[in-house]
């Protein structure tokens, strides 16, 4: 039964673990220190719109503002093109165009480069490809160092972000003046990728600042230690399957680091004749409404042969589906929490059900392995449990082996407050661990002190690498051209900023779209509840009609007001909205929010608003691969 095409939609987190590969060598989740932080720069990080964990980053926020606001002890600076609730309760809002947030950071390299104010030991000690290098083979190179102080001035970065200069040097200034600045990217929740040189640039202002390995800063945790799934022989179909080149191209020397594109996959079922798989199974997803691909997801399904969707949802893509064996939903069933976006220490947990299922439903996991023993032979073989569980239990096992965590929050010591070893674990043995778990427990270690510099990097260097030498060497295994990288030279191997493609359609379609998430519509794979509906707002979503957010300037020339009905169309397709006159949008963007539009589900979700997916025609994120979805050009016309 092998395949090489295990495909998922890219998310933030594909793009910082991609950006830790390749600068710092840990193929592990990112980890911001936001609680011992003084000033926390957040260049498009949704942080109350549901970014990382929600209560986590509302418990922080909480503690950002205690006290007296005048001896505050920290700072928030919002880095995003819309007055999101982030922006607007921050305390600075910098308007950057989409898409740019990486050259401001690069900007704020230069004014700190150029002051000499940056941490010249970590520099010195743990960093490569900061100044001008010379290889082996006697080549020079040019390092950040010179890269960001010839093409990153304030007043030229301001001409690529519409930031103002004076704000770029106080931003840096800012920065340099903190005690424990951080440097955080994202874009929105976590549920949508983001650009790799982007997030490079910021990590690279990080480490300017001696921002890594620091309490306060970006902190180079250990993957949890889950044992893997055990060993299994593959029989000759199993072998001869995964034998086949993958769809999506993954892996290959166009897209050298990425793991899943999933709409490459489309992309190859969509330009063939006949499909080239016959059979997709779907779990826990819903890429027909979820993927920002103008419905390519859909049009492939539709030539697929047979589809298995094991949805508990009649979602858009079980909706299309021949077979559905519906998932329990989480209430119901025991399942892993692995490790929330952006934590500074490494968490695991277990989902308790709350109710037996309603339904005649089953645990996904139960089914596959149920399937695999009616298959018998080697394929029962490889499957040697009996339930679920067992496979959650023989995975956790590993947390139990590796030595420490606790499973018992202690409020007196949090978990972000370095307390390095000692601690007691709170269980005698791996089965008491593990019903501490079942029992509503997790298991977490603390974070810890700053780490030994000696195995910390696993770059070719040993060292955080401004000048990525994967990327060099996939370079040379490959093109830029075939990248995708419009630079050429050593600048293509660090973070710099990659301007968009000359778009043929920008003449008719001369504004860009903007999608944007809320916490309180859910925009993912799960729906959001009934109730939450009443939480939006008449601007938002009137009766079945949503809204786009639109500068009143930008408006006023097409003669709209607000509350009109427009089309909004883009080389991909076209949907129905209202407008929001918002001043805190950006002029020439339109914003829709996502989570509408759905046309499956209930009668509360189906047939209210547009989804602003099923008509983004994204571009290619240079090395990764993953979609541009920031970009769309489009047009309004009156309804």
């Amino acid at each position: 039964m092998g395949s090489p095409n295990y495909v998922r939609p890219a998310s933030l987190s594909d793009t910082y673990r991609m950006g830790n590969i390749l600068m710092q060598g840990r193929d592990a989740p990112i980890a911001y220190d936001l609680e011992n932080s003084d000033l926390i720069v957040s260049f498009g990080c949704g942080l109350l719109e549901g970014w990382g964990a929600p209560g986590r980053v509302l418990n922080a926020w909480g503690m950002w503002h205690e006290g007296n606001p005048a001896k505050r002890k920290a700072k928030i600076v919002q880095v995003e093109s819309r007055a999101s609730n982030t922006a607007s309760k921050a305390d600075y809002w910098v308007a950057a165009k989409p898409g740019t947030e990486g050259a401001l950071a690069l900007g704020l390299a230069h004014v700190i480069i150029r002051s000499g104010r940056y941490d010249a030991g970590f520099l010195a000690e743990h960093a490569f490809g900061f100044d001008d290098w010379q290889s082996r083979d006697g080549v020079v190179h040019t390092g950040f160092k010179t890269l960001v102080l010839k093409n990153y001035a304030p007043e030229q970065v301001s001409r690529i972000t519409g930031v103002r200069p004076d704000a770029i040097v106080k931003l840096a200034g800012m920065f340099m003046d903190a005690k424990s600045p951080i440097a955080i990217y994202g874009k929105g929740k976590n549920e949508l990728n983001g650009s790799l040189y982007e997030f490079m640039a910021v990590q690279s202002l990080n480490a300017l600042a001696g921002r890594i390995n620091r309490v306060g800063g970006v902190l180079l945790p250990d993957p949890l230690p889950l044992n893997p799934l055990p060993h299994f022989e593959c029989d000759e179909i199993a072998a001869k399957g995964l034998e086949k080149p993958r769809l999506d191209r993954a892996g290959t020397k166009a897209y050298p680091f990425s793991h899943s594109l999933i709409h490459k996959f489309a992309e190859a079922i969509n330009g063939s004749r006949k499909s080239p798989i016959d059979t997709l199974l779907v779990f826990s997803a819903n890429p027909a409404f979820t993927l920002p691909d103008g419905g390519a997801f859909e049009t492939a399904l539709k030539k697929i042969p047979f589809v298995i969707s094991f949805s508990p949802y009649r979602d858009e893509t079980a909706n299309m589906a021949d077979l559905i064996l519906p998932d329990c939903v989480y209430l119901e069933k025991v399942d892993d929490i692995i490790w929330p976006v952006g934590l500074q220490y490494p968490l695991y947990g277990l989902s308790k059900p709350v109710v037996d299922p309603i339904y005649d439903t089953r645990n996904c996991g139960d089914t596959i392995i149920n399937l695999s023993k009616a298959i018998g032979k080697s394929v029962g073989a490889a499957f040697p449990w009996k339930h679920f569980t067992d496979v959650l239990k023989e995975r956790a096992k590993g947390l139990y082996d590796a030595g420490g965590g606790l499973v018992r929050f202690n409020p007196a010591a949090p978990p972000w407050v370095a307390k390095g070893a000692g601690s007691k674990t709170g269980f005698k043995s791996f089965d008491d661990m593990w019903k501490k778990l079942e029992a509503g427990g997790m298991w977490y270690r603390p974070a810890e002190q700053q780490r030994d510099w000696s195995w910390l990097f696993k770059t070719p260097s040993g060292k955080f690498e401004f000048y990525s030498q994967r990327i060099e060497q996939a370079i040379r295994s490959g093109s830029t051209k075939e990248m995708r990288i419009t630079v050429q030279g050593d600048e293509a191997c660090m973070a710099h900023y990659e301007a968009p493609a000359q778009d043929p359609d920008r003449t008719a379609y001369p504004l860009t779209l903007f999608p944007y998430e809320m916490i309180n519509l859910a925009s993912g794979w799960i729906p959001s509840p009934p109730f939450l509906y009443k939480t939006i707002f008449d601007t938002q979503l009137l009766k079945d009609t949503s809204f786009a957010a639109i500068h009143p300037g930008t408006a006023g020339q097409y003669g709209l007001k607000q509350g009109d009905l427009v089309s909004v169309e883009s080389p991909a397709g076209a949907v129905k909205v209202r407008v929001d006159l918002f001043e805190g949008a950006m002029p020439g963007r339109v914003y829709m929010p996502l989570g509408f539009g759905h046309t499956g589900y209930d009668e509360f979700l189906k047939g209210k608003g547009a989804n602003p997916n099923a008509i983004v025609r994204a571009g290619e994120d240079p090395v990764s691969g993953y979609p541009v979805w920031w970009t769309t050009p489009v047009k309004l016309v009156k309804a």
